[in-house]
């Protein structure tokens, strides 16, 4: 009986253990995800303002915007005409300029969002081409962005993105010793069956088909105590901060991070199994 009861601890701790580290990994993937969709929807926020000619007609404007959308990179154009860049100005100010004034100092002018997915790392470059491109239009007199700070934000996001890239991979290496070694100190309390079945002509196939089996159930049930947790923490994190994070758009996501964290957890504890069996087969 107390050899039931110390197996069966020894199997809730193994299967603990692989899910508090699964966990941490999964909650790190999260973050990796999350930190590249801001980074991504920051970067496709930016606004780069083509600015038209006073004088330039609604149908050329239109058809300069249908122009600019089709080019490649470009993910949307907004054309804002001088009545309507009035109002806006007027909304800002919180009273009406144009009456003050007398007249309608404001050009019209084309917004212009790229696709990030589709900029080439020598985004610079490709930025500066379409600002040349643009610019020799009829009825455009330029194309105003801030550089400095658009390169600034992008090394930024860069660097982000490759700082918690290496963490991860830190992490994942950290999580197959941990699980490695969970999974040795379970089947050491064993050796002593390994031995007696080595010693009654047992093969060693035979011998490892048992144990290899359960380390696919450790890691099965341990990554998906850990996707369950995984889960809880994003469910906290969303009515605790507001950040949105169950919407239906991460929600493929969030699958491919569950499937990747028990995924993992299987590989990891399958091969540790199998190499500290064979250890202990070849011993005997």
């Amino acid at each position: 009986m107390k050899n039931k009861v110390h197996l069966w601890g020894t199997h809730g701790a193994t299967i603990l253990g692989i899910s508090l580290v699964l966990f941490m990994l999964g909650v790190l993937l999260v973050i990796e995800y999350h930190s590249y969709r801001l980074s991504h929807d920051t970067q496709e926020r930016i606004t780069y303002k083509v600015d038209l000619a006073p004088d330039v007609s609604d149908s050329l404007a239109l058809a300069l915007k249908a122009d600019i959308a089709q080019m490649p990179e470009v993910k949307h154009v907004d054309y804002i005409s001088k009545e309507q860049a009035a109002e806006i100005f007027s909304q800002d100010l919180g009273e009406d300029f144009v009456g003050f004034a007398g007249y309608n100092p404001l050009y019209p002018s084309l917004m212009v969002n790229f696709n990030v997915q589709l900029l080439p790392d020598n985004s610079t470059a490709t930025l500066d081409r379409f600002c040349q491109q643009v610019a020799s239009r009829e009825g455009v007199t330029g194309v105003a962005y801030q550089e400095n700070i658009v390169g600034e934000l992008r090394q930024a996001f860069y660097n982000l993105s490759w700082f918690l890239i290496v963490f991860v991979a830190l992490l994942l290496v950290i999580t197959i010793l941990l699980i490695s070694s969970l999974i040795r100190i379970a089947i050491y309390g064993q050796r002593d069956t390994i031995a007696t079945m080595r010693l009654v002509g047992a093969k060693a196939g035979f011998i490892a088909r048992p144990f290899r089996l359960r380390s696919i159930a450790y890691g099965t049930i341990g990554g998906l105590v850990a996707v369950v947790l995984t889960a809880l923490a994003l469910w906290v994190a969303d009515r605790q901060f507001l950040l949105s994070l169950l919407e239906s758009r991460h929600l493929p996501w969030y699958a491919a991070i569950a499937a990747a964290t028990v995924l993992t957890g299987i590989l990891i504890a399958y091969l540790a199994t199998a190499a500290t069996v064979r250890r202990y087969i070849d011993k005997h």
